[in-house]
């Protein structure tokens, strides 16, 4: 899974682009890069394999001095993993440095409409086709404030699949702007200075304070003007907010060789950090955020627990308990084929999703077929501000730290 940083403020954006990028690392990837605005234009540098790479390759090469910058760690989908397909990719005129996580599952037909009205592409990347549409729709369009924004929504309505962009201009120093589709981006605000990102880890050595965006939402942020959002229609547009209840510390190895063995090693306070709060003095089980009433779990006749990879195996450790407490049956399935073999579900069913991240795409897509069927959802996840949590009946925060 690619990770994203954006910044602007005060302090040096390439440190803080780079460190970002350090602490997403556990996410695999495959590739890495940086863009950020100078007075000279957009300056760029990428290279494939570790992020090691790209830092010899600054410290070989600096770029020239900052405050807004973008970064990226790709996990190759479209084009092999070279430092040509890395990422940012580049408008063929130097405006518009882009990043990208997911799918843009037209960008065939993109790609030739632009290779039609001249536009060279150098890359095997869907996402070099979204930094060229953003700079002729940037063109397009009479300057004024929010332009860059306007021109996101403008591309973003073409775009079909599952995205996330995020985008610098030369001529907007000070301001990055990103949207978001069916992939995680979360805003982050700090003492005069704004974050984007793909996972709160990337910033939360500077700020707490977040911002959770919604589906098919276009966010600015402005070292001036502060946060903007809207809808892909320009239509303003509700981000929650959040307060990160973990700390920089959570997300660094602390001694250990490997984020695994750190994982092992804390397991037994990860539980303690599950259960604290929820149970109480007299023995009883406080579950506020659950938000299913008495009534509605007593009209449970079926369970299912849907979920991908060790939170499946986890389900099936779960069912056994479920069926020998609650004597309700219980069926636990891969998520991927959940919604393929049209299980039978109704307002009596609880479907149980899974997910570490509340952004993986087989479970979400599961869990929106089950809520197509009048069931209900409990998600189970990790990750305050994702999208599973939000569009549950109901939800069960682990509270286990970052990934």
């Amino acid at each position: 899974m690619c990770g994203i940083v954006g910044y602007v403020g005060q302090q040096p954006a390439l440190e803080v682009v780079v460190e970002g990028l350090r602490r997403m690392e556990y996410r695999g990837y495959d590739s890495a890069g940086v863009a950020i605005v100078t007075a000279d234009g957009i300056a760029t540098d990428k290279r494939a394999g570790k992020l090691a790479n790209l830092e010899k390759a600054l410290a070989e090469l600096p770029l020239p001095p900052a405050t807004t910058g973008i970064g990226h760690t790709r996990w190759a989908t479209h084009g092999a993993p070279n430092d040509v397909n890395a990422h940012p990719h580049v408008s063929e005129h130097g405006d518009v440095a882009v990043v990208h996580n997911g799918i843009i599952e037209n960008y065939a037909e993109l790609r030739d409409e632009l290779e039609r009205t001249g536009t060279e592409l150098v890359s095997e990347t869907d996402t070099e086709v979204a930094a060229h549409l953003l700079s002729r729709a940037y063109v397009e369009l009479p300057d004024r404030p929010g332009r860059l924004a306007e021109a996101m929504r403008v591309v973003c309505r073409r775009l079909e699949g599952a995205f996330t962009l995020v985008a610098v201009h030369r001529d907007h120093d000070g301001t990055v702007v990103g949207a978001r589709r069916f992939q995680p981006l979360v805003a982050g605000v700090g003492a005069g200075e704004y974050f984007l990102a793909s996972d709160v880890a990337a910033f939360i050595a500077h700020t707490r304070d977040a911002l959770e965006l919604g589906e098919d939402q276009v966010v600015e942020i402005d070292h001036e003007h502060g946060i903007t959002v809207t809808d892909f229609a320009g239509q303003p547009a509700h981000a929650r907010e959040y307060h990160v209840d973990w700390d920089a510390s959570a997300a660094e190895k602390g001694g250990y060789d490997w984020f695994m063995l750190k994982e092992i090693a804390e397991q037994p306070a990860a539980v303690a950090d599950t259960l604290r709060g929820r149970l109480s003095s007299s023995g009883g089980i406080v579950l506020d955020e659950v938000r299913l009433s008495d009534e509605d779990l007593r009209d449970v006749d079926k369970i299912f627990i849907i979920a991908c990879g060790t939170a499946y195996h986890a389900g099936l450790v779960a069912k056994y308990a479920i069926e020998h407490w609650t004597r309700i049956p219980c069926e636990v399935e891969l998520a991927s084929e959940f919604r393929y073999r049209d299980p039978v579900l109704d307002r009596s069913t609880l479907v149980v999703a899974i997910s570490q991240s509340g952004e993986t795409m087989d479970t979400l897509q599961a869990l929106r077929h089950a809520k197509d069927q009048q069931a209900r959802v409990l998600t189970i996840c990790n990750t305050n501000g994702s999208t599973m949590p939000r569009e549950s009946d109901a939800v069960l925060y682990t509270r286990a730290g970052p990934e």
